[in-house]
């Protein structure tokens, strides 16, 4: 991270603020708007997109985040244009081994959630061996979503839980919360603090439904390409100034 940047974050969140997020989790929207505002094809926008992810892993490093969650690839991003599919695998398959060298350096591990079976199998092999190689890393937990969908990850864990209670490995009256929530492709991950939306819509299009029960969400009116450490440190400001109480009456 430059000087530049760096000040530009400090400036961004007071020290006196205090509370930073332990997880993170970003939906990454707008790379097509922002190629279209430029005259430039969406696939240029998913590039500059990828220059955001760089700039928000070392936000995110900065100011000591533990874990990172970026939803990357919709399960409803298959129907789009065959030919957008095409360049976001690229991309994707190009990021993959372009980065992992740094990523390692940094400390930082990476997980991927969801459905990527779905993608071809020289992607899920980078992916899995991506995996591997950064298991040990314990600085940054970096999760990419990809081919992820909150309702489907649901409905896969509770056929998960009916196959396991009608085999008597469960018993129905132990499926707690808990329980189910190991039965997620979040498993062994803490629920997000903050979740933030970029590019000024207001949902969170099917994402972390389960873990996002208690989560601060925060909505931005920048695209995902313009995202940065000032960004990133805004979003976490604004958390910091709440006051959290998980459903309990204010004191």
């Amino acid at each position: 991270m430059s000087a530049t940047t760096k000040t530009a974050a400090r400036k961004a969140l007071p020290a006196e603020l205090g509370t930073v997020p332990a997880h993170v989790a970003i939906i990454m929207d707008g790379n097509g708007r922002w190629a279209a505002s430029r005259g430039l094809p969406r696939i240029a926008g998913h590039r500059a997109g990828a220059m955001a992810v760089r700039r928000t892993i070392e936000a995110a490093l900065h100011h000591g985040v533990a874990w990172l969650t970026l939803y990357a690839f919709s399960s409803e991003n298959w129907r789009r244009p065959a030919g957008e599919v095409n360049d976001l695998t690229t991309l994707l398959r190009h990021y993959v081994k372009s980065e992992i060298a740094e990523l390692a350096a940094h400390g930082v591990r990476l997980r991927v959630i969801g459905e990527a079976a779905r993608f071809p199998d020289d992607i899920q092999a980078s992916l899995g061996a991506a995996e591997r190689a950064t298991r040990a890393n314990a600085r940054l937990n970096l999760t990419i979503a990809l081919s992820y969908g909150g309702r489907a990850e649901i409905v896969a864990a509770a056929r998960r839980a009916a196959a396991a209670i009608a085999a008597g490995e469960i018993d129905p009256a132990a499926l707690d919360e808990a329980a189910f929530g190991r039965l997620l492709f979040t498993d062994g991950m803490p629920d997000p603090d903050l979740i933030i939306r970029t590019s000024g819509e207001q949902r969170l299009s099917n994402f972390l439904l389960w873990q996002a029960a208690y989560a601060e969400l925060v909505f931005l009116n920048v695209l995902w390409p313009d995202f940065g450490a000032v960004q990133f440190a805004e979003a976490l400001a604004d958390y910091a100034s709440r006051e959290r109480r998980f459903g309990a009456r204010p004191g």
